[in-house]
Protein backbone atom coordinates (compact mmCIF):
# COMPACT_ATOMS: atom_id res chain seq x y z
CA UNK A 1 0.00 0.00 0.00
CA UNK A 2 1.56 3.08 -1.20
CA UNK A 3 -0.94 5.76 0.25
CA UNK A 4 -3.37 6.06 2.75
CA UNK A 5 -6.76 6.50 1.40
CA UNK A 6 -8.13 10.22 2.45
CA UNK A 7 -9.44 10.55 5.72
CA UNK A 8 -12.20 13.62 4.88
CA UNK A 9 -14.75 11.55 2.47
CA UNK A 10 -17.92 12.52 4.42
CA UNK A 11 -19.03 15.78 5.12
CA UNK A 12 -18.53 17.11 8.96
CA UNK A 13 -22.18 17.08 10.51
CA UNK A 14 -23.72 20.43 10.93
CA UNK A 15 -24.75 21.67 14.61
CA UNK A 16 -28.43 20.36 13.86
CA UNK A 17 -26.95 16.60 14.00
CA UNK A 18 -27.11 15.21 17.63
CA UNK A 19 -24.57 13.93 19.61
CA UNK A 20 -25.95 11.02 21.74
CA UNK A 21 -23.10 8.69 20.24
CA UNK A 22 -20.14 10.64 22.19
CA UNK A 23 -22.00 9.73 25.36
CA UNK A 24 -23.93 6.81 25.37
CA UNK A 25 -21.23 4.86 23.35
CA UNK A 26 -17.82 6.19 24.64
CA UNK A 27 -18.79 6.37 28.52
CA UNK A 28 -19.35 2.76 28.70
CA UNK A 29 -16.82 1.52 26.32
CA UNK A 30 -14.35 3.92 29.36
CA UNK A 31 -15.80 2.17 31.58
CA UNK A 32 -15.06 -1.57 30.54
CA UNK A 33 -11.64 -0.33 29.43
CA UNK A 34 -10.77 1.59 32.56
CA UNK A 35 -11.71 -1.55 34.99
CA UNK A 36 -9.70 -3.62 32.33
CA UNK A 37 -6.31 -1.53 32.43
CA UNK A 38 -6.91 -1.40 36.50
CA UNK A 39 -7.14 -5.33 36.94
CA UNK A 40 -3.53 -5.64 34.63
CA UNK A 41 -1.62 -2.65 36.45
CA UNK A 42 -2.66 -2.94 39.81
CA UNK A 43 0.67 -5.84 40.09
CA UNK A 44 2.68 -2.45 40.14
CA UNK A 45 1.31 -1.07 43.42
CA UNK A 46 1.42 -4.46 44.60
CA UNK A 47 5.12 -4.94 44.07
CA UNK A 48 6.39 -1.77 45.49
CA UNK A 49 4.30 -2.68 48.75
CA UNK A 50 5.28 -5.64 49.54
CA UNK A 51 4.37 -8.65 46.88
CA UNK A 52 7.97 -8.85 45.74
CA UNK A 53 9.55 -9.42 49.04
CA UNK A 54 6.83 -11.53 50.43
CA UNK A 55 6.95 -13.94 47.84
CA UNK A 56 10.89 -13.57 47.46
CA UNK A 57 10.72 -12.37 43.97
CA UNK A 58 13.69 -10.58 42.32
CA UNK A 59 13.80 -7.65 40.07
CA UNK A 60 13.89 -9.20 37.06
CA UNK A 61 10.89 -11.89 38.12
CA UNK A 62 8.97 -9.25 39.48
CA UNK A 63 9.08 -8.02 35.37
CA UNK A 64 8.24 -11.27 33.97
CA UNK A 65 5.51 -12.06 36.17
CA UNK A 66 3.85 -8.06 35.27
CA UNK A 67 4.79 -8.83 31.55
CA UNK A 68 3.56 -12.56 31.58
CA UNK A 69 -0.10 -11.07 30.89
CA UNK A 70 0.84 -9.97 27.58
CA UNK A 71 1.96 -13.37 26.42
CA UNK A 72 -1.40 -14.91 27.35
CA UNK A 73 -3.01 -11.47 25.95
CA UNK A 74 -2.23 -12.31 22.27
CA UNK A 75 -4.54 -15.73 22.20
CA UNK A 76 -7.68 -13.43 21.57
CA UNK A 77 -6.29 -11.07 19.82
CA UNK A 78 -7.31 -11.70 16.18
CA UNK A 79 -10.27 -13.72 17.05
CA UNK A 80 -11.95 -11.14 19.01
CA UNK A 81 -11.28 -8.69 16.49
CA UNK A 82 -13.52 -10.92 13.83
CA UNK A 83 -15.97 -11.79 16.13
CA UNK A 84 -16.75 -7.92 16.81
CA UNK A 85 -17.07 -7.44 12.97
CA UNK A 86 -19.67 -9.90 12.76
CA UNK A 87 -21.94 -8.33 15.55
CA UNK A 88 -21.42 -9.83 19.19
CA UNK A 89 -19.29 -7.47 20.69
CA UNK A 90 -21.31 -6.42 23.60
CA UNK A 91 -21.36 -10.28 25.05
CA UNK A 92 -17.90 -11.09 24.28
CA UNK A 93 -16.69 -8.07 26.32
CA UNK A 94 -19.57 -8.76 28.57
CA UNK A 95 -18.75 -12.01 29.56
CA UNK A 96 -15.20 -11.08 29.67
CA UNK A 97 -15.35 -8.54 32.60
CA UNK A 98 -16.80 -11.40 34.72
CA UNK A 99 -13.96 -13.46 34.16
CA UNK A 100 -11.81 -10.54 35.03
CA UNK A 101 -13.21 -9.71 38.53
CA UNK A 102 -12.92 -13.74 39.08
CA UNK A 103 -9.10 -13.64 38.63
CA UNK A 104 -8.69 -10.47 39.94
CA UNK A 105 -10.07 -11.92 43.11
CA UNK A 106 -8.61 -15.21 42.76
CA UNK A 107 -4.96 -12.68 43.20
CA UNK A 108 -5.91 -11.91 46.42
CA UNK A 109 -4.90 -16.05 47.94
CA UNK A 110 -1.80 -16.16 46.14
CA UNK A 111 1.18 -18.09 47.97
CA UNK A 112 3.72 -18.29 45.41
CA UNK A 113 5.31 -17.36 42.50
CA UNK A 114 4.04 -19.56 40.50
CA UNK A 115 0.14 -18.89 41.03
CA UNK A 116 0.91 -15.06 40.42
CA UNK A 117 2.50 -16.57 37.11
CA UNK A 118 -0.73 -18.56 35.89
CA UNK A 119 -3.33 -16.02 37.29
CA UNK A 120 -1.41 -13.11 35.42
CA UNK A 121 -1.23 -15.29 31.94
CA UNK A 122 -4.95 -16.34 32.09
CA UNK A 123 -5.89 -12.47 32.80
CA UNK A 124 -4.37 -12.03 29.68
CA UNK A 125 -5.83 -14.24 27.90
CA UNK A 126 -9.60 -13.27 29.20
CA UNK A 127 -9.10 -9.53 28.50
CA UNK A 128 -7.15 -10.12 25.15
CA UNK A 129 -9.91 -9.23 23.29
CA UNK A 130 -10.48 -5.86 24.54
CA UNK A 131 -9.54 -3.56 22.70
CA UNK A 132 -9.86 -4.97 19.14
CA UNK A 133 -13.43 -5.39 20.11
CA UNK A 134 -13.60 -1.53 21.63
CA UNK A 135 -12.00 -0.01 18.44
CA UNK A 136 -14.21 -2.18 16.33
CA UNK A 137 -17.22 -0.49 18.54
CA UNK A 138 -15.77 2.73 18.01
CA UNK A 139 -15.05 2.48 14.45
CA UNK A 140 -18.54 1.69 13.42
CA UNK A 141 -20.00 5.12 15.28
CA UNK A 142 -17.54 7.67 14.73
CA UNK A 143 -17.00 8.60 10.62
CA UNK A 144 -12.89 8.83 10.08
CA UNK A 145 -12.53 12.96 10.62
CA UNK A 146 -14.12 12.28 14.55
CA UNK A 147 -12.08 9.00 14.77
CA UNK A 148 -9.18 10.72 16.01
CA UNK A 149 -10.69 12.74 18.78
CA UNK A 150 -13.01 9.33 20.02
CA UNK A 151 -10.67 7.08 19.89
CA UNK A 152 -7.98 9.74 21.76
CA UNK A 153 -11.16 10.13 24.20
CA UNK A 154 -11.40 6.57 24.67
CA UNK A 155 -7.40 5.64 25.17
CA UNK A 156 -7.77 7.97 27.97
CA UNK A 157 -9.09 5.12 30.23
CA UNK A 158 -4.99 4.62 30.27
CA UNK A 159 -4.79 7.66 32.33
CA UNK A 160 -8.01 7.94 34.04
CA UNK A 161 -7.54 3.88 34.98
CA UNK A 162 -4.25 5.20 36.74
CA UNK A 163 -5.57 8.56 38.03
CA UNK A 164 -7.93 6.72 40.27
CA UNK A 165 -6.16 3.48 40.84
CA UNK A 166 -3.25 5.32 41.55
CA UNK A 167 -4.20 6.81 44.80
CA UNK A 168 -6.75 4.15 46.22
CA UNK A 169 -3.88 1.20 45.60
CA UNK A 170 -1.60 3.60 47.49
CA UNK A 171 -4.17 3.44 50.20
CA UNK A 172 -5.17 0.23 50.42
CA UNK A 173 -1.41 -1.01 50.22
CA UNK A 174 -0.59 1.31 52.93
CA UNK A 175 -3.36 0.19 54.84
CA UNK A 176 -4.26 -3.27 54.50
CA UNK A 177 -1.65 -4.94 52.06
CA UNK A 178 -1.70 -5.56 48.50
CA UNK A 179 -3.90 -8.43 48.84
CA UNK A 180 -6.68 -6.19 49.64
CA UNK A 181 -5.69 -4.30 46.51
CA UNK A 182 -6.68 -7.28 44.14
CA UNK A 183 -9.87 -8.51 46.47
CA UNK A 184 -11.34 -4.78 45.83
CA UNK A 185 -10.42 -4.09 42.79
CA UNK A 186 -12.24 -7.31 41.66
CA UNK A 187 -15.12 -6.44 43.66
CA UNK A 188 -15.60 -3.49 41.56
CA UNK A 189 -15.77 -5.17 38.38
CA UNK A 190 -18.76 -6.67 38.96
CA UNK A 191 -20.23 -3.40 40.10
CA UNK A 192 -19.53 -1.79 36.83
CA UNK A 193 -20.78 -4.73 34.69
CA UNK A 194 -24.24 -2.96 34.95
CA UNK A 195 -23.71 0.72 33.47
CA UNK A 196 -22.10 -1.42 30.12
CA UNK A 197 -24.84 -3.96 29.82
CA UNK A 198 -27.69 -0.65 29.46
CA UNK A 199 -26.23 1.52 27.78
CA UNK A 200 -23.93 0.34 25.16
CA UNK A 201 -25.07 -0.54 21.81
CA UNK A 202 -22.60 -1.61 18.84
CA UNK A 203 -24.57 -1.58 15.80
CA UNK A 204 -25.54 2.55 14.80
CA UNK A 205 -29.08 0.83 13.13
CA UNK A 206 -30.18 -1.10 16.36
CA UNK A 207 -29.78 1.72 18.53
CA UNK A 208 -33.33 2.70 19.77
CA UNK A 209 -32.14 5.98 21.77
CA UNK A 210 -30.79 7.23 18.46
CA UNK A 211 -32.08 10.27 16.72
CA UNK A 212 -32.58 9.58 12.72
CA UNK A 213 -30.70 12.23 11.53
CA UNK A 214 -27.77 11.08 13.82
CA UNK A 215 -28.36 7.61 12.41
CA UNK A 216 -28.14 8.37 9.05
CA UNK A 217 -24.99 10.60 9.75
CA UNK A 218 -23.00 7.99 10.92
CA UNK A 219 -24.19 5.11 8.72
CA UNK A 220 -24.18 7.24 5.61
CA UNK A 221 -20.41 8.37 6.02
CA UNK A 222 -19.24 5.02 7.21
CA UNK A 223 -20.36 3.81 4.45
CA UNK A 224 -18.75 6.25 2.12
CA UNK A 225 -15.27 5.87 3.56
CA UNK A 226 -16.13 1.92 2.41
CA UNK A 227 -16.97 2.37 -0.68
CA UNK A 228 -13.87 4.61 -1.22
CA UNK A 229 -11.64 1.92 0.13
CA UNK A 230 -13.27 -0.66 -2.15
CA UNK A 231 -12.87 1.56 -4.77
CA UNK A 232 -8.89 1.10 -4.49
CA UNK A 233 -7.21 -1.56 -6.18
CA UNK A 234 -3.94 -1.12 -3.40
CA UNK A 235 -6.62 -1.53 -0.19
CA UNK A 236 -8.47 -4.52 -1.67
CA UNK A 237 -8.22 -7.45 1.57
CA UNK A 238 -10.05 -10.88 1.34
CA UNK A 239 -8.38 -12.36 4.45
CA UNK A 240 -6.58 -11.82 7.62
CA UNK A 241 -4.00 -14.02 6.55
CA UNK A 242 -3.21 -11.69 3.22
CA UNK A 243 -2.41 -8.82 5.43
CA UNK A 244 0.76 -11.15 6.42
CA UNK A 245 2.28 -9.95 3.46
CA UNK A 246 1.23 -6.71 3.48
CA UNK A 247 4.67 -4.21 4.41
CA UNK A 248 2.96 -1.72 6.04
CA UNK A 249 0.76 -4.13 8.29
CA UNK A 250 4.42 -5.07 9.28
CA UNK A 251 5.02 -1.81 10.09
CA UNK A 252 2.49 -0.99 12.45
CA UNK A 253 3.69 -4.19 14.38
CA UNK A 254 6.62 -3.31 14.67
CA UNK A 255 5.89 0.42 15.77
CA UNK A 256 3.28 -0.99 18.39
CA UNK A 257 5.62 -3.38 19.87
CA UNK A 258 8.19 -0.75 20.53
CA UNK A 259 5.71 1.99 21.74
CA UNK A 260 4.25 -0.55 24.25
CA UNK A 261 7.34 -1.53 25.58
CA UNK A 262 8.07 1.56 26.42
CA UNK A 263 4.51 2.46 27.90
CA UNK A 264 4.05 -0.44 29.75
CA UNK A 265 7.21 -0.33 31.15
CA UNK A 266 6.94 3.05 32.15
CA UNK A 267 3.22 2.34 33.81
CA UNK A 268 4.75 -1.13 35.92
CA UNK A 269 7.67 0.38 37.22
CA UNK A 270 6.67 4.01 38.00
CA UNK A 271 5.63 3.06 41.41
CA UNK A 272 8.63 1.52 42.27
CA UNK A 273 10.61 4.06 40.74
CA UNK A 274 8.71 7.13 42.48
CA UNK A 275 9.66 5.26 45.91
CA UNK A 276 13.10 4.67 44.95
CA UNK A 277 13.57 8.66 43.74
CA UNK A 278 11.36 10.39 46.65
CA UNK A 279 11.60 8.23 49.65
CA UNK A 280 8.18 8.09 50.20
CA UNK A 281 5.61 5.56 51.71
CA UNK A 282 3.10 4.15 49.59
CA UNK A 283 0.24 6.39 50.08
CA UNK A 284 2.46 9.42 48.63
CA UNK A 285 3.32 7.18 45.86
CA UNK A 286 -0.22 6.72 44.75
CA UNK A 287 -0.53 10.26 44.55
CA UNK A 288 2.00 11.15 42.97
CA UNK A 289 2.12 8.63 40.33
CA UNK A 290 -1.69 10.55 39.68
CA UNK A 291 0.51 13.61 38.17
CA UNK A 292 2.47 11.89 34.89
CA UNK A 293 -1.21 10.99 34.04
CA UNK A 294 -2.96 14.29 34.16
CA UNK A 295 -0.21 14.86 31.72
CA UNK A 296 -1.28 12.19 29.37
CA UNK A 297 -5.11 13.06 29.41
CA UNK A 298 -3.65 16.94 27.93
CA UNK A 299 -1.56 14.56 25.48
CA UNK A 300 -3.39 12.41 24.47
CA UNK A 301 -6.94 15.12 23.80
CA UNK A 302 -4.45 17.74 22.17
CA UNK A 303 -2.39 15.41 19.87
CA UNK A 304 -5.80 13.69 18.61
CA UNK A 305 -7.14 17.13 17.87
CA UNK A 306 -4.66 18.28 15.97
CA UNK A 307 -4.31 15.44 14.06
CA UNK A 308 -7.83 15.41 13.16
CA UNK A 309 -7.98 19.09 12.21
CA UNK A 310 -4.17 18.61 9.99
CA UNK A 311 -5.40 14.97 9.14
CA UNK A 312 -1.72 14.43 9.35
CA UNK A 313 -1.87 10.87 11.00
CA UNK A 314 2.02 10.00 10.57
CA UNK A 315 3.39 13.33 11.77
CA UNK A 316 1.17 13.04 14.82
CA UNK A 317 2.07 9.56 15.74
CA UNK A 318 5.95 10.67 15.47
CA UNK A 319 6.08 13.84 17.35
CA UNK A 320 4.82 12.37 20.54
CA UNK A 321 6.79 9.55 20.35
CA UNK A 322 10.10 11.48 20.11
CA UNK A 323 8.65 13.84 23.09
CA UNK A 324 8.09 10.61 24.86
CA UNK A 325 11.62 9.07 24.27
CA UNK A 326 13.02 12.77 25.28
CA UNK A 327 11.51 13.23 28.51
CA UNK A 328 12.77 9.90 29.20
CA UNK A 329 16.47 10.50 28.65
CA UNK A 330 16.15 13.44 30.87
CA UNK A 331 14.81 11.64 33.27
CA UNK A 332 18.23 9.77 33.94
CA UNK A 333 20.38 12.80 33.05
CA UNK A 334 19.08 14.27 36.12
CA UNK A 335 18.26 11.43 38.35
CA UNK A 336 20.46 12.69 41.35
CA UNK A 337 18.02 15.80 41.74
CA UNK A 338 15.40 13.81 42.61
CA UNK A 339 12.40 16.31 41.98
CA UNK A 340 13.47 17.87 38.56
CA UNK A 341 13.53 14.06 37.36
CA UNK A 342 10.20 13.19 38.78
CA UNK A 343 9.04 16.50 36.77
CA UNK A 344 10.49 15.01 33.65
CA UNK A 345 8.90 11.63 34.19
CA UNK A 346 5.39 14.00 34.00
CA UNK A 347 6.29 14.98 31.03
CA UNK A 348 7.39 11.82 30.02
CA UNK A 349 3.18 11.00 30.83
CA UNK A 350 1.61 13.71 28.92
CA UNK A 351 3.04 12.13 25.63
CA UNK A 352 2.70 8.02 26.90
CA UNK A 353 -0.46 7.69 25.23
CA UNK A 354 -0.47 10.48 23.19
CA UNK A 355 0.43 8.70 20.15
CA UNK A 356 -2.06 5.90 20.49
CA UNK A 357 -5.11 7.65 19.44
CA UNK A 358 -3.74 8.53 16.05
CA UNK A 359 -2.23 5.61 15.49
CA UNK A 360 -5.15 3.42 15.22
CA UNK A 361 -7.39 5.77 13.14
CA UNK A 362 -4.44 4.68 10.33
CA UNK A 363 -6.08 1.42 10.32
CA UNK A 364 -9.38 2.01 8.70
CA UNK A 365 -8.05 4.16 6.27
CA UNK A 366 -5.89 1.17 4.68
CA UNK A 367 -8.18 -1.97 5.25
CA UNK A 368 -11.41 -2.46 4.52
CA UNK A 369 -14.12 -2.95 7.13
CA UNK A 370 -14.41 -6.70 6.79
CA UNK A 371 -11.15 -7.62 7.72
CA UNK A 372 -10.14 -4.17 10.15
CA UNK A 373 -11.29 -5.78 13.05
CA UNK A 374 -8.92 -9.25 12.61
CA UNK A 375 -5.92 -6.52 11.63
CA UNK A 376 -6.59 -4.82 15.08
CA UNK A 377 -6.21 -7.88 16.81
CA UNK A 378 -3.31 -9.10 14.42
CA UNK A 379 -1.22 -6.04 15.13
CA UNK A 380 -2.02 -5.66 18.91
CA UNK A 381 -1.53 -9.23 19.49
CA UNK A 382 2.22 -8.99 18.25
CA UNK A 383 2.33 -5.39 19.22
CA UNK A 384 1.59 -6.19 22.60
CA UNK A 385 4.35 -8.68 23.44
CA UNK A 386 6.05 -5.52 23.59
CA UNK A 387 3.63 -5.74 26.96
CA UNK A 388 5.97 -8.80 28.37
CA UNK A 389 9.36 -7.48 27.20
CA UNK A 390 9.50 -4.09 28.66
CA UNK A 391 8.56 -4.49 31.86
CA UNK A 392 10.39 -8.01 31.67
CA UNK A 393 13.79 -5.83 30.06
CA UNK A 394 14.22 -2.92 33.11
CA UNK A 395 13.71 -5.60 35.59
CA UNK A 396 16.81 -7.33 34.22
CA UNK A 397 18.13 -4.35 33.47
CA UNK A 398 17.64 -3.51 37.27
CA UNK A 399 19.29 -6.99 38.57
CA UNK A 400 22.87 -6.66 36.42
CA UNK A 401 23.07 -3.10 37.21
CA UNK A 402 21.45 -2.32 40.45
CA UNK A 403 18.99 0.30 38.85
CA UNK A 404 16.49 1.43 36.23
CA UNK A 405 19.00 3.91 34.40
CA UNK A 406 20.27 1.65 32.04
CA UNK A 407 16.41 0.11 31.44
CA UNK A 408 14.54 3.45 30.65
CA UNK A 409 17.65 4.40 27.96
CA UNK A 410 16.49 0.83 26.72
CA UNK A 411 13.03 2.32 26.27
CA UNK A 412 14.58 5.72 24.93
CA UNK A 413 16.16 3.60 22.03
CA UNK A 414 12.93 2.04 21.33
CA UNK A 415 10.63 4.47 21.03
CA UNK A 416 13.16 6.38 18.48
CA UNK A 417 12.75 3.48 16.35
CA UNK A 418 9.20 3.16 16.59
CA UNK A 419 9.02 7.06 15.09
CA UNK A 420 11.86 6.54 12.58
CA UNK A 421 9.14 3.21 11.18
CA UNK A 422 6.27 5.22 11.12
CA UNK A 423 7.95 7.84 9.17
CA UNK A 424 7.81 5.44 6.55
CA UNK A 425 4.40 4.62 6.55
CA UNK A 426 2.51 5.73 3.59
CA UNK A 427 1.75 9.03 3.20
CA UNK A 428 -1.86 10.47 3.15
CA UNK A 429 -3.69 12.20 0.47
CA UNK A 430 -4.70 15.62 0.95
CA UNK A 431 -7.95 16.47 2.30
CA UNK A 432 -10.87 16.72 0.24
Amino acid sequence: MDNVATSHTAAVPTGSIPNKRWFHILIPVMILCIISYMDRTNISFAMAGGMSKELAMSASFSGFAAGIFFIGYMFLQVPAGQLASRGIAKKFLTWSMVAWGVLCILTTFIQNETQLVILRFILGVAEGGMLPVALTIISNWFPDHERGRATAVMIMFVPIANIISGPIAGMLVQNLGWRQLFMYEGIATFILILPWVLMVEEDPRRAKWLAREERDYIVNSIAAEQSAIAASQKTRQTSVLSLLANVSMWKLIIINFFYQCAIFAFVIWLPTVLKILTKSDMTNVGLLSTLPYVGTIIGMYTIGRLSDKSGKRRKYVIIPLLSFALALLLSVVFENQPWVSFAFLVLAGAFLQAAAAVFWTILPQLFSTEVSGGARGLINALGNLGGFLGPFLVGFLSDMFGGTKQGILALVAFLIISAIITATLPKEKPAA
